[in-house]
């Protein structure tokens, strides 16, 4: 027998490598575009706080900063492109109460309840729930 006689084909193997690499491959695309929207998500709901923190602490009262809050929170959600199946902005105000010329803050959380439904056929859980919390100084010497 001779040298060439003993060489292997190898017909079919390309076949056999696509149908045992493909299924890792998908997973991983899928790994990556979870880690995507995540980050995304995790983003805008900081944003969000940021802004909700912000609009509370110019607000002259206790009452309007929780309300101003709350409404910034969502606008600015909404203009980040997430959509939250729920959304709670909890407020801690209480800054509003310290006297003239003392140093106070106010702090707000936002939590978002975001859908991973398009994904979920993948394995990846239907929802995560996302939240961030921001400070935003309240100006000492302004009349509360």
């Amino acid at each position: 027998m001779t040298m060439c006689a003993r060489v292997r084909r190898d017909d079919g193997s390309l076949a056999l490598e696509t149908v045992l690499l493909a299924p890792a491959m998908m997973a991983f695309v899928a790994l990556v575009v979870f880690g995507a929207r995540v980050s995304l998500a995790q983003q805008a709901v900081q944003v969000a706080a940021n802004d909700a923190a912000r609009s509370a602490s110019i607000e002259r009262t206790q009452a309007a900063a929780i309300a101003s809050s709350s409404r910034s929170a969502s606008a600015t959600l909404t203009t980040q492109g997430l959509e939250c199946r729920s959304v709670d902005v909890a407020v801690d105000a209480s800054g509003f109460n310290v006297e003239l010329g003392q140093g106070a803050s106010v702090t707000s959380s936002v939590t978002c309840v975001v859908s991973m439904g398009s994904l979920s056929m993948m394995g990846i859980p239907g929802e995560i729930t996302i939240t961030r919390t921001a400070s935003s100084p309240i100006d000492s010497y302004r009349e509360r």
